[in-house]
């Protein structure tokens, strides 16, 4: 039995196991896992939040759950305490690239071996973001690297993971701190994930003007960078570019003028 198929019947029949009809949060426990796995007959991996992690970040929900959304939402699944989580209902607005988004050429910084032996992958994507000191362009604030992987517990979350977390200055002094989330290849940016990236730094650094990022590979080179901020009605995107790593040469002064139009 393929690995999916496996995932697949497991939350499917959690999620009907706790499922209401016209529900908009269905809550499960990570021991309802092995309580099902059994019940069907099927055998576990050996890491269990593997099947949570895939169809938080990576696979499609069943189309059996997908239905049972209200309309114009869809289902994501947030962490609750824990080893709780919900299914919860929440407006479909997929975070992609703007096809039709102009693409800003920067010339690339990334060390030539590094560049050589990268792969395309979020470790990969998230080198030429911090090579290319894209943040800092994007941002117009002067970032650094402080920490990658941070992995850390939130109060009412649980477990959470940031890909990476910048802090920077700008001209005013004002201080801030950006998580970024990195996605390569075919993998899909999820608003969960900011979620948790709002939730990490309102605990861990409340004296910082916290401004979530997420990165996103696109084809040829190309690297869109999403900034979010927090608002009353939850989390709202407010900045979207793409930028082109090429060599100097491939920037023409047209180019350049047309950039300094635009500040």
């Amino acid at each position: 039995m393929r690995i999916q198929n496996r995932y697949s019947q497991i939350i499917e029949r959690i999620f009907f196991n706790c499922y209401s009809e016209g529900a908009h949060e269905v809550q499960f426990e990570r021991s309802d896992i092995e309580r099902v796995a059994e019940e069907l007959g099927i055998q576990l991996p050996k890491n269990l939040g593997d099947i949570i992690y895939s169809f938080r970040y990576r696979a499609v929900l069943p189309e059996s759950v997908r239905t049972k959304a209200p309309e114009g939402k869809i289902w994501i699944i947030r962490p609750a305490g824990r080893a709780i989580y919900r299914f919860v209902a929440i407006a479909d607005r997929p975070l992609v690239p703007q096809e039709m988004l102009a693409q800003i050429k920067v010339p690339d910084a990334t060390p030539g071996i590094v560049a050589r032996y990268s792969l395309n992958d979020e470790q990969a994507l998230l080198a030429k973001v911090r090579y290319n000191r894209l943040i800092d362009v994007f941002t117009g604030v002067t970032c650094y690297s402080l920490q990658n992987h941070l992995r850390t517990t939130v109060t009412e979350l649980g477990q959470v993971e940031t890909d990476e977390i910048y802090v920077g200055v700008d001209r005013r002094g004002a201080q801030y701190v950006f998580p970024v989330q990195a996605k390569g290849g075919t993998d899909k940016l999820n608003i969960v994930q900011i979620e948790q990236d709002f939730a990490v730094c309102t605990q861990k650094f409340p004296d910082l003007i916290c401004r979530a990022i997420a990165a996103q590979f696109m084809l040829d080179d190309v690297i869109a960078l999403f900034s979010f901020e927090l608002g009353e009605s939850g989390v709202a995107l407010t900045d979207e570019k793409h930028y082109r790593l090429v060599t100097p040469q491939d920037i023409t002064q047209e180019e350049l003028r047309t950039y300094g139009q635009h500040p």
